[in-house]
């Protein structure tokens, strides 16, 4: 029998390695790269996995941003602080910037990863929202090969993902569209704590009115049928702030928090309408500014 909080550890070289330790090692070995998310959950004894398999130097391999004109692709080992700082990601899509400038500290920036971010499945987890209101796809791979699933069907219930015991999270790519952009915003109880509650949106503006949206929102249950009739309210309306507040309120109704520490479920609703509206209005702001400045 395990003893509890003792592991084997392995070290990857390279991705076929890595996935064919998954493969061989079984459901009870994990991934670890900057450890922010699976070793807090190891402490506090809500994994107890037998192996743990360092990825550290794959980031070589997976640590990539590449900008196309259609689309842009994030290795699965970019470290938060890359995200953060890249100038040429935040030039298409700023809601990651906006994310990662309240995720955590600058240590778990350093050292954390989109991967492990998605990967762990944590309903507060702020970049979950991100690449759901910029319509991502996670590509994954495991022994027969790669396959791609779309982020809103990758995480399948809190803590857990749709991937396969021997699969791994590569990359996520994001298609791009002009006129558009995004943004998201936070309310914390202090600076890098889990959200109260945090809303994306990310807009398409054409002819003077919404021609694409998608709202999201962080730690509050949201439905995401719920969402997507927000989505299909402003599409074809134009983007004035009657149209936002009336997104905001369709938001609040589709989310259904639960009262804790961080707040009651009456204020966290509160929150993810006035932040629905924040970041909208902050969308449809960059995509006229950019297209003022293109002119």
């Amino acid at each position: 029998m395990q003893v509890p909080g003792k592991f084997e550890y392995e070290r990857a070289t390279r991705v076929e390695d890595a996935i064919g330790l998954l493969d061989r090692l079984g459901e009870e070995a994990r991934l670890v790269a900057g450890g922010h998310s699976l070793l807090p959950m190891m402490k506090l004894r809500l994994a107890n996995p037998e192996y743990l398999i360092d990825i550290n130097d794959l980031e070589g391999e997976l640590g990539y941003i590449t900008t196309e004109p259609k689309k842009v692709r994030i290795g699965a080992m970019v470290r938060h602080r890359r995200l953060l700082e890249s100038d040429e990601l935040a030039a298409v899509f700023p809601s990651f910037r906006d994310a990662e400038k309240v995720i955590a500290d600058p240590v778990v920036r350093n050292r954390g990863t989109i991967g492990g971010s998605l990967c762990q499945a944590d309903p507060a987890e702020d970049l979950t929202t991100v690449c759901e209101v910029l319509d991502a796809t996670c590509v994954v791979q495991g022994p027969g090969g790669r396959r791609e699933i779309p982020v809103s069907g990758f995480e399948v219930g809190p803590y857990e993902t749709a991937l396969e015991h021997n699969e791994m999270l590569i990359e996520i790519v994001i298609p791009v569209h002009s006129h558009s952009s995004s943004a998201y915003a936070k309310v914390e109880r202090r600076t890098g704590d889990w959200a109260v509650a945090a809303a994306g949106s990310a807009v398409t503006v054409e002819g003077g009115e919404i021609a694409r949206a998608a709202v999201g929102l962080t730690a509050v249950e949201p439905d995401p049928s719920g969402l997507a009739s927000v989505a299909d309210y402003l599409v074809g309306r134009p983007p004035s702030e009657e149209t936002f507040a009336q997104a905001g309120a369709l938001a609040a109704q589709a989310c259904a928090p639960i009262g804790d520490v961080r707040g009651t479920a009456d204020y966290k609703r509160h929150l993810a309408s006035e932040l629905t509206i924040r970041t909208l209005r902050t969308s449809v702001d960059r995509v006229l500014r950019s297209d003022v400045e293109h002119e």
